[in-house]
């Protein structure tokens, strides 16, 4: 089995409706270093580096978004009966999926045969360790709490029976048809049952607890918490001033994409998921390991979760004053398996000394623009010319392709009848952008999308106008390619420090294309001074778009714009 440490694969996507229909040769991708890859980094010019290509054979739709209210065992059924799909449907969403060529995606490194290969067959073919900004690999390796005057006391942990343990788990877990667990307090005193209910909380999160009297005898009585008032805040208790006020652990899942890990966290924590901060988001076909930070839940609750969560593990608890940011890492360690693989032993040496000496085009991958029929970059442009009728209707409307059945009705509902109510009905599983939305509609009115828009978390929203940005970056990088080759000329633009200048005419032999950056559009940034610094303002204005005024009336959406290398030799290579 050949097994290639890397920090990026090539992937080149087939082209033809009839490559596409056969569901083995989907999966079959040219794995060749003359290759086009795309990768997913954040916007800021530290996260460029060494960011990870992605699968362009999973669905990264990337459109699961936490819901504000509880969610039911049915939200996770419906959700897990349809992970992967049957490669039919998967072959027929692919014919009305986009393809590398509708997204700027066309130019190549070198010019060698490469070879094919299956990426990802399984998902533990894929594994991604996340570098921090001080180049500092994540690993899980410590499921120690830290422990302060603070957290609960170890009688919490000893209070309740073996019996009771079970009941309250299965009831935790939705195992039963049970709605409430019932618990006799024998020794009855105010301070007996205080520790009662704290170990119920501590040791089962997504419970509640009340008090109760039957026949003369107390009992404490577990139940689901429900509605918006559970989820409205963290614990209400105080929180130490000498504590920081945010939780970093690591995370380690398989098979889950980022967002829909802090899905399932913040639904057992009975918190918004808004509260969770990141660096990046890691793919869902994949075992990954990352750090994530929250804001004032203790080490110790989170310790919990991993007695009752499935393919996720926390650990490595410390406490900091800061939160995380998108894009604030160094990049990504990959460990990536290639099968059934097609080509010379001369054709994979050649292929993976181009990746490790040349490198790669630092384009966006595939997962940046959503697998449908409506690219996420069209949803971000229209938001950009703050035409909200047309991102409504973009998120709404029915679109070819396979999609999830209830999508398919809601969107119909959607179509015939304009009535979020109705459209929402036929909507099981909320938490889609989809959902959001249309709750968002009905609690806004249909005259005020700009708020019912505003209810789907602020890192979603902001990822259909970066897919826009992404989507110009792609163009214009391979019309780069296609005018001056892979070599740097006068105009590119460098980083000196932080700072984008000029290559002038005398000083661009000491430059290689290796330190040539192009910008990502947005207020502050410059363009080059060459023919592709014109191509970006034509690119907008068919856009209806001003390159010179790139501030939104509404802040979130104001684009500052970025700096991104063409060309990323990735480190470490070897296979």
């Amino acid at each position: 089995m050949e097994t290639v440490e890397m920090n990026s694969v090539s992937l080149k996507r087939p082209r033809s409706e009839d490559d596409v229909a056969n569901a083995d040769e989907i999966k079959r991708q040219k794995i060749s270093e003359k290759s086009k890859t795309g990768n997913d980094s954040g916007q800021s010019v530290e996260t460029v580096t060494d960011q990870p290509d992605k699968s362009l054979l999973e669905d990264t739709k990337n459109e699961i978004i936490p819901n504000e209210e509880s969610e039911e065992q049915e939200d996770e059924e419906l959700e897990d009966s349809d992970e992967d799909g049957d490669p039919e449907s998967f072959a027929d969403m692919m014919k009305h999926g986009l393809t590398e060529s509708d997204v700027g995606i066309t130019k190549f490194v070198s010019s060698h045969k490469g070879f094919s290969g299956i990426l990802k067959e399984r998902y533990s073919d894929f594994v991604v360790h996340e570098i921090g900004k001080d180049g500092r690999v994540s690993h899980l390796d410590d499921f120690s709490v830290p422990v302060d005057d603070e957290d609960p006391s170890e009688e919490t942990f000893t209070v309740l029976s073996d019996e009771d343990k079970q009941r309250l788990e299965e009831l935790q877990l939705l195992k039963n048809k049970e709605t409430s667990v019932a618990i006799e307090v024998i020794e009855d005193t105010k301070e007996k049952r205080t520790v009662i209910h704290q170990a119920v909380k501590s040791l089962f999160p997504g419970l509640e607890t009340k008090t109760e009297d039957r026949d003369g005898k107390k009992y404490i009585i577990a139940y689901h918490a429900a509605g918006k008032k559970a989820l409205a805040n963290p614990r209400k208790h105080s929180w130490p001033k000498s504590r920081g006020s945010y939780c970093h652990f690591v995370l380690y899942k398989e098979n889950k994409d980022t967002m829909d890990a802090i899905n399932v966290l913040s639904k057992f924590l009975r918190v918004k998921p808004n509260i969770f901060s990141y660096m990046g988001t890691k793919d869902k076909r994949a075992i990954t390991v990352q750090e994530i930070a929250v804001l004032r839940i203790t080490a110790q609750r989170l310790a919990h979760l991993n007695k009752c969560l499935m393919n996720f593990k926390l650990g490595n608890f410390s406490y900091k004053n800061h939160p995380l940011k998108l894009g604030e890492l160094q990049g990504n360690h990959f460990t990536v398996v290639l099968r059934n693989i097609t080509g010379t032993d001369d054709q994979i040496e050649q292929a993976m000394h181009s990746l490790r000496e040349i490198g790669f085009i630092n384009y966006y991958g595939m997962q940046r623009f959503g697998t449908t029929a409506v690219p996420t970059y069209q949803i971000g442009r229209a938001i950009l010319q703050n035409n909200w009728n047309e991102v409504m209707d973009l998120i709404l409307k029915p679109r070819p392709g396979a999609e999830k059945g209830y999508l398919v009705k809601c969107r119909e509902e959607w179509a015939k009848t304009k009535d979020p109510a109705a459209a929402l009905k036929k909507l099981p599983v909320k938490r889609c952008v989809e959902g959001q939305l249309l709750r968002g509609l009905l609690k806004y009115g249909m005259k005020n999308i700009i708020s019912a828009f505003g209810i789907i978390p602020r890192n979603n929203r902001l990822m259909y106008i970066h897919s826009y940005q992404s989507y110009v970056w792609n163009n214009m990088v391979s019309k780069r390619i296609e005018e001056y080759g892979l070599r740097a000329v006068p105009g590119d633009l460098t980083l000196k420090g932080a700072t984008a200048v000029h290559i002038e005419e005398g000083d661009v032999d000491n430059y290689t294309i290796h330190d040539v950056v192009m910008p990502l559009p947005g207020f502050d940034v410059i363009y080059p001074k060459h023919k592709i610094g014109e191509a970006y303002k034509e690119m907008l204005v068919a856009d209806n778009l001003d390159i010179n005024n790139m501030r939104h009336k509404i802040r979130d959406y104001s684009l500052s714009g970025a700096y991104r290398k063409i060309i990323i030799r990735p480190q470490n290579v070897n296979w």
